[in-house]
């Protein structure tokens, strides 16, 4: 007979909390957080966002968004689209829509003309435009001048990797995301023994969701500690 003590979890998709309550703010984030909340007395038509992988570009992208649905009455969605999803006939049917607009993942990878084209339309039109990097567009090897150009002219706001207070706070919220309850002393073993970055942090709380779930027991340091080895080898195979 099988043994059932370690079974596969369902992947049940988990909707994390977007709200501006539900933002962390914290030294590496501030000045972007503000920026935004500044909308719409920026210094220029755009600003871009950047930092590494889940570091709460889009939770910001999603505060913007309801930012402009409060001050403006506008009852619908803001528009977002990937920078590499961007042609040549986009950027009128966008602003039709709304002025507002929402680049993300701003990157080589993108139909430079195309982007070109839609900066250069919200900017004239009276548009603003949000967008959201892991690198600073002045680093991003842009090659049509004028696009390169126009990117240096708006503010780029970096966030940095966080402090244990920030973390601390991250992974609570993490769980809670996933309706998980965790004991402080769960909580003060994973900020000793962690990786210091927003990406692995998000993969340490999945991993310990789908152990958790697997076993069909309640969070504990023996399942950090298998989160944390489990971790360790996916991560040796990603480099071999």
């Amino acid at each position: 007979m099988a043994d059932k003590s370690h079974q596969l979890p369902f992947n049940f998709a988990h909707q994390p909390f977007m709200s501006k309550e539900d933002f962390i703010v914290a030294p590496c984030n501030v000045e972007a957080f503000e920026m935004v909340e500044m909308w719409p007395d920026w210094p220029a038509f755009g600003l871009c966002i950047y930092g590494p992988e889940h570091c709460g570009k889009t939770h910001l992208a999603n505060i913007f968004a309801q930012n402009v649905s409060l001050k403006t009455n506008f009852p619908y969605p803001i528009p977002c689209i990937k920078a590499s999803d961007i042609e040549m006939d986009v950027a009128p049917k966008l602003f039709d829509f709304n002025k507002c607009l929402i680049v993300e993942n701003l990157c080589e990878e993108i139909n430079e003309e195309a982007l070109f084209h839609l900066f250069n339309w919200y900017r004239n039109q009276g548009g603003f435009i949000l967008f959201t990097a892991k690198t600073a567009p002045a680093r991003l090897g842009i090659k049509l001048p004028d696009l390169f150009s126009r990117l240096k002219m708006i503010p780029a706001i970096a966030i940095n990797e966080p402090d244990d207070e920030l973390l601390s706070s991250l992974i609570i919220k993490l769980f809670t995301d996933r309706q998980i309850l965790v004991s402080p002393e769960v909580v003060n073993y994973i900020l000793l023994n962690m990786h210091r970055s927003f990406e692995y942090a998000h993969r340490l709380v999945a991993e310990i969701d789908n152990i958790s779930l697997s076993y069909k027991r309640a969070v504990s340091i023996p399942i950090v500690k298998e989160a944390m080895q489990s971790l360790g080898q996916k991560r040796q195979q990603e480099l071999f």
